[in-house]
């Protein structure tokens, strides 16, 4: 690509930008450069002066480091390092410390000298915080400066802890955290209430004087604020945007992250394009979103005026595209997910052949099932199909403490009625109490405390695929391993649980299979349970004939859905459905009101399931198709 051609593209990007095709390769890149600087200083006989980050986001980047360090020689001596932040208060024992993570990540593996390693210091007390940071800010001047600070970016657009509102010139200090970088870190926590609401950071004006800045960001996740601060206005709004400011920074992001860029995102907008089918139908989606027409009223003006007269030259005339993707989105709309019976199935999303399938929902958590495709598992279950539901993990983790005590307090009170002993359950019942009265934030629950909330949300889920039309034999628990496994162990073994998703396919060798399809976050349990059933598909593929004639579909959760151009399949649902799937999800009691983990949406699970569906069908009915109550949405993956 000719330098020209680049800057064409580029333009709206506001300071320098380099794409990976993924978090492992953006991160080997990173941390070569951080070998090179240390190397290069080594040779000089200098010291290399580093400014770290911590979070998910440098993870890969240290884990290469070491690696470096064992196996390549790379050595530590000359290194000085100062961290961006830490949570006050805190203390450097604690997990969610970013002590403990930078020992645990980097330091305890290399051969750095403890003497030359800075974080700032959460057990200060309040009033000795300024004389701290200002003893902070000497040492950086008095050593020259970071040679090299890396970044990540939180979804407020904070860099270090500098919430909206930071300054440009400002210097380390306590800051107050933005309540959704609180809700962000909820997890590590064991809940919101638990995250610290101050925390010790560099300030912006001290990052601004590293002599090389990298901010690296990872995931769909990150795109929106990666794309306000690359493309975005200034503003204190959104702090990183005053990294534009800069001459010396760059961003590096995989191509998830980058994925909302105007050059990832409407390329059709920035240069020509390869107008394959799928670009095409996302433009003209696109456009008619943009000028809120029906598709088939967009003219050759509104494509030219668009940034798409290339597609209407090379493709047209326009109505002819219009009419072209005006049914490829009508033929996504069907009332038989399973496949309509003795029809023409060349323009519907579904086989329909077999007339009743062999159908598998995976639900990750035990509730997923009923929110993200509640009507669709109704409607299979109607129309006769040979349904299974498979709850993939317990779901154990988001239960409150109190409900433990009251099904224990009950089952106690139903044994005694039934002139039972119950000592065993009082002493058990009592342990539970101790412990919870006790239980550090984020701390692992004892097993018989995980056991009831696992048999709570296990009845609810009952409850859920009953009410949708599902006898108890279909109904599968798989309580993966992992799920329990990964809350104390560092490095998780995933074979017994690919291994018992692989027993379960046998069994029913599915013609169909749903599976939630959230992968923002890629560590996240979503995306575990699909990768798990994925590698479970591809090994029986070798071997398993029915494989063959397997359709893998895939849902959203509870906070997303796909976009209009991504949809293959779109099910419609009449207000009575919708009533139905809202009464399945009251069934999961537990999640209802105020779950464990509520995310960043205050909604309750069903309302924010309900008014999902019904902007999927308003966005539908505004592209110029008929006008639904709701609708639930899928797309179709290959394996």
């Amino acid at each position: 690509m000719s330098r020209l051609n680049l800057l064409e593209e580029t333009r709206y990007e506001k300071l320098p930008v380099t794409v990976f095709p993924d978090s492992r390769s953006a991160s080997l890149s990173v941390a070569k450069r951080i070998a090179d600087l240390i190397k290069s200083k080594q040779l000089l006989g200098e010291n290399a002066v580093l400014g770290l980050a911590t979070g998910a986001t440098p993870v890969e980047v240290y884990a290469e480091l070491v690696r470096m360090h064992k196996e390549d020689g790379l050595s530590f001596s000359n290194v000085i390092t100062f961290n961006l932040d830490e949570y006050f208060p805190m203390q450097p024992d604690a997990v969610q410390s970013y002590v403990y993570f930078m020992k645990e990540q980097l330091f305890d593996h290399i051969d750095i000298d403890m003497n030359n390693v800075h974080i700032p210091d959460g057990t200060l007390a309040k009033e000795d915080i300024a004389a701290f940071c200002l003893e902070y800010e000497r040492k950086i001047s008095a050593i020259g400066g970071l040679d090299l600070q890396i970044l990540g970016i939180g979804r407020t657009g904070h860099i270090g802890f500098n919430e909206p509102g930071s300054a440009p010139n400002s210097g380390t200090r306590l800051v107050t955290l933005d309540d959704l970088t609180r809700r962000d870190a909820a997890h590590d926590f064991g809940g919101k209430e638990n995250v610290p609401t101050k925390a010790i950071t560099m300030g912006i004006g001290t990052i601004f004087k590293a002599r090389e800045i990298i901010l690296m960001a990872w995931n769909r996740k990150k795109a929106g604020i990666i794309k306000k601060a690359v493309e975005g206005e200034i503003s204190s709004d959104v702090p990183s945007t005053y990294l534009q400011l800069s001459e010396t920074v760059g961003f590096v992001l995989d191509e998830e992250a980058a994925s909302e860029l105007t050059r990832f995102d409407t390329p059709w907008e920035v240069k020509d394009c390869i107008w394959d089918a799928q670009l095409i139908k996302k433009a003209v989606i696109w456009l008619a979103m943009t000028l809120k027409k029906p598709i088939l009223k967009l003219t050759e003006e509104d494509y030219n005026n668009h940034g798409m007269a290339q597609l209407a030259t090379e493709q047209g005339p326009v109505y002819n595209i219009n009419i072209n993707i005006f049914n490829q989105v009508q033929h996504t709309i069907t009332g038989w997910p399973g496949g309509k019976p003795n029809a023409d199935d060349s323009q519907r999303p579904e086989r329909a052949v077999p007339a009743v399938k062999r159908t598998i929902i995976f639900s990750p958590h035990p509730d997923d099932d009923v929110i993200s495709m509640g009507g669709t598992f109704i409607r299979l279950a109607d129309q006769g199909h040979n349904l299974h539901v498979a709850y993939q993990t317990s779901g154990n983790t988001a239960v409150w403490d109190e409900d433990v005590l009251r099904f224990a307090e009950f089952a106690m009170d139903f044994a005694r009625a039934r002139g039972k002993d119950v000592s065993d359950q009082e002493k058990a019942y009592e342990a539970m109490r101790n412990f919870i009265a006790v239980k550090q934030p984020n701390q692992p629950d004892s097993n018989e405390i995980r056991a009831i909330k696992a048999l709570i949300r296990k009845g609810e889920a009952t409850a859920g695929a009953r009410f949708a039309g599902l006898p108890d034999e279909k109904i599968h628990f798989m309580d993966l391993p992992f799920y329990d496994r990964q809350k104390t162990e560092k490095n998780v073994s995933f074979e017994d649980d690919i291994v018992l998703t692989m027993k379960l396919l046998q069994e029913i060798q599915p013609q169909q299979i749903f599976a939630a399809g959230d992968f923002a976050d890629p560590h996240g349990t979503h995306k575990v349970c699909f990768d798990i059933l994925l590698e479970a598909l591809n090994r029986l593929k070798v071997t398993e004939e029915w494989t063959k004639d397997c359709w893998l579909w895939l849902y959203r959760g509870a906070w997303h859905e796909f976009e209009v151009h991504e949809i293959e399949m779109a099910v419609p649902l009449s207000p009575q459905e919708v009533e139905l799937k809202k009464m399945a999800i009251y069934k999961h009691q537990s999640q209802k009101d105020l779950p464990v983990f509520p995310g960043d949406d205050a909604r309750e699970f069903w309302v924010r399931a309900e008014e999902r569906n019904r902007e999927t069908a308003k966005s539908y009915d505004q592209l110029g198709l008929a006008e639904y109550e709701a609708m639930e949405a899928f797309i179709r993956y290959k394996f």
